[in-house]
């Protein structure tokens, strides 16, 4: 597998073109009137742009030209079909949240524009092919049941990545402290022989590290523009891609190592866990509550709750962000050390941050009700 530099300079291409391409999206969505006015789930005061997916998808673009370019990749380009695929299924899926960016679509024609994606996704060859039960055994997938897992772990990511994103740069710097982790994981797979050479995963993690750096600039808070559903798609497809190019396609246990190493299937879970977490809690809220259907918006998200318990806008953010980094590390930590695993440490600091989230706002209560980020800025929800 290529080393550090190759994919670092993959990432700067994706990170500089996708920042380069931002202030333009902002300036044709400001010039032709595709702004998000501020509605009651919204935390944002002041109209504010969301078609920052074509500038992600630009970042891409770049990305695995630069990929190709640079002769590292070879053997990921010797047999162009799988990042053919990954590029024409983030055309649909960046294309079908865009539409629905400029004009709402109904939640089944979204749903449907995911399972295109994931399609062409799995028919372009990313897709599972193993999957390693815990402790029992491995599973050789057949094609048909490998084409529905794939599908539906897309959609699953997808709906995430959307969901949670709802304050200003939430979303986009939990996907890159998730990307980083699993090109590093991928890293050491590749090292250890368990991955083939041609495999695509750590270039697709590495490029969305980029595109999440260069949008980043632009989207913390106060936001000049939001990703949209069309840059949260995206997103999800290209995590669905590179999680399952690696954690699916290895048999191989490596033993006497940590049990990500037995089972790198579940890694992805764990690294997002935040999003899949919330889009759990989402999903059994408005099962249980009567009249309210599945596919309607709210304001109880993670975030949601966290600006109410007097959390500011950033600091909101910086937790949500935190324990990403501390699931991260519980992945990646063991993988590195070889010296078992970091449940001691983690947890302390898991403890802290629990405590820090929770006694904070009481302990630094202001008078006027005003939290440390004032009152403006943040993203749109569902």
């Amino acid at each position: 597998m290529p080393g550090v530099v190759p994919h670092l300079i993959v990432a700067a291409v994706a990170a500089v073109v996708t920042a380069t391409a931002t202030p333009l999206a902002r300036r044709f969505a400001v010039g032709s009137g595709l702004l998000v006015a501020p509605g009651e789930r919204d935390v944002h005061t002041a109209p504010t742009p969301r078609l920052g997916g074509p500038a992600m998808l630009l970042g891409l673009l770049a990305g695995v030209l630069a990929a190709w370019l640079v002769g590292d990749f070879a053997e990921v380009f010797a047999a162009p079909s799988e990042m053919v695929g990954v590029v024409a299924a983030a055309v649909v899926i960046c294309a079908v949240g865009v539409i629905d960016d400029v004009r709402p679509v109904s939640a089944p024609a979204k749903v449907a524009g995911m399972v295109l994606s994931g399609s062409v996704l799995s028919l372009s060859g990313v897709s599972l092919v193993v999957l390693r039960i815990p402790f029992l055994d491995v599973v050789l997938l057949s094609p048909d049941l490998s084409a529905l897992l794939t599908v539906v772990w897309v959609v699953l990511l997808a709906n995430a990545l959307n969901l949670i994103d709802g304050l200003d740069g939430l979303a986009a710097g939990i996907v890159a402290i998730a990307a980083a982790t699993f090109f590093l994981y991928a890293l050491r797979l590749g090292d250890e022989g368990l991955l083939f050479d041609g495999n695509p995963g750590s270039v697709l993690a590495v490029i969305v590290v980029g595109i999440c750096v260069g949008f980043l600039p632009h989207n913390v808070h106060p936001a000049r523009i939001f990703m949209g559903d069309g840059g949260a798609l995206l997103l999800g497809l290209l995590m669905a891609a590179a999680t399952v190019s690696v954690g699916g396609r290895t048999e191989a246990a490596y033993s006497g190592q940590s049990f990500f190493f037995f089972a790198p299937v579940f890694i992805p879970v764990v690294i997002l866990g935040v999003p899949l977490l919330d889009m759990a809690f989402a999903v059994f809220r408005r099962v249980a509550t009567p009249g309210l259907r599945v596919t309607d918006a709210d304001k109880e998200h993670l975030h949601h709750r966290l600006l109410r318990l007097g959390h500011g806008h950033r600091r909101a953010v910086l937790i949500l962000w935190g324990w990403t980094a501390l699931l991260s590390g519980f992945v990646l930590w063991p993988t590195y050390s070889g010296n078992g695993d970091a449940i001691v440490p983690i947890g302390v600091l898991a403890l802290g941050l629990l405590l820090f989230t929770v006694l904070h706002p009481r302990l630094r209560a202001s008078p006027a009700g005003v939290t440390d980020s004032g009152v403006a800025g943040g993203g749109v929800g569902d």
